[in-house]
């Protein structure tokens, strides 16, 4: 369960389409350790996001190309965010839709790296940390046998 928790959070922190959350509750439901749900997911998302960030910084010559992930119209929504607001835009890292661009547009402006490595696990460990608090505050966790 946790490899393919991984594997969600970090494919669903690019491009592809995955909704990790859905398998976060799950896991919870099903009565794993919240605390390695909630590392692992945010491990996985986290890391995800890293490779956006390099495509961004090595891959953004090749823009104009059909196969390329964000069009103009993300490309100039991300740039904006992060040109008012910096790089505490990428607080918003867990956002559908906006986030992604928002750390691809960390590596195009070539943010330092360990800068964009903190911020994001800030913001992809805490929608988590929510996410699984939520649960447990509702009365929804797995109850221990």
């Amino acid at each position: 369960m946790y490899l393919s928790l991984f594997m969600v959070a970090f494919l669903a922190a690019t491009l592809l389409p995955a909704q990790s959350e859905i398998l976060v509750v799950t896991a919870q439901q099903l009565g794993y350790n919240p605390w390695l749900i909630w590392l692992v997911a945010s491990l996985g998302n986290t890391l995800g996001s890293v490779v956006n960030y390099g495509l961004g910084r090595y891959l953004l010559h090749y823009q104009d190309h059909r196969w390329f992930p964000f069009k103009g119209k993300a490309l100039a929504r991300g740039h904006w965010w992060f040109e008012r607001y910096g790089k505490w835009s990428l607080l918003l890292a867990w956002a559908p839709f906006i986030g992604d661009t928002l750390t691809f547009i960390a590596g195009m402006l070539r943010l330092r790296f360990w800068q964009f490595l903190v911020i994001v696990w800030i913001s992809k460990a805490g929608r988590y940390a929510l996410l699984l608090g939520a649960l447990s505050f509702l009365g929804l966790s797995a109850q221990d046998p």
